[in-house]
């Protein structure tokens, strides 16, 4: 029986849709090379390197193209479509906004160790504050979970007004990164 709800549910696919689409353009315009390739293997670098492969890995990941089959006429064959490609959506925008949130703790780090550099080279004046800095990172980096970034997207949903009704849980996310890997 048609709930009503079809419209709904495509305005949260085309909102989650285009939340990933923006955050994946920023993910991939993100610099992942330092100017100087001694740099290469600082923390900060290799962090930017794994956020845009992880960026790729998820805008390659495969939908699920199945197509159910529901009875009831063509509403009931939308919602069980829009039904399906809602989690789809939503743990896209989950992984892209971490990874983006990764992304920028690194891009942090740059500035920092920057200042701390002022344009010279590392030595070992610099130590305990780049260490410092890479403490800071690593972190920034512990903070960004799964549960931190679901309940951030909630919250802000939540606050644009945005119908939530039918989002998956945290754990449906979490299983659909695990089917990705």
């Amino acid at each position: 029986m048609a709930d009503g709800l079809n419209e709904q549910r495509a305005a949260r696919v085309a909102e989650l849709l285009s939340d990933f689409r923006v955050l994946q353009h920023y993910i991939a315009a993100a610099p992942v090379d330092p100017q100087d390739q001694d740099d290469y293997y600082a923390e900060g670098w290799v962090a930017l390197r794994q956020c845009y492969t992880d960026g790729q890995h998820v805008l390659n990941s495969a939908a699920e193209t199945r197509v159910p089959r529901a009875r009831g006429g063509p509403e009931e064959q939308a919602k069980a479509e829009l039904q399906q490609v809602l989690p789809d959506a939503y743990a896209r925008r989950h992984e892209a906004q971490k990874i983006y949130l990764r992304q920028a703790a690194a891009q942090r780090w740059i500035d920092w160790r920057d200042q701390i550099l002022q344009g010279q080279r590392p030595h070992a004046g610099h130590s305990e504050q780049l260490a410092a800095c890479d403490a800071q990172l690593e972190a920034e980096l512990a903070a960004i979970t799964d549960d931190s970034v679901y309940a951030d997207m909630r919250n802000s949903d939540y606050q644009m007004g945005r119908w939530t009704l039918e989002d998956p849980s945290l754990r449906q996310i979490q299983q659909w990164i695990r089917a990705r890997r």
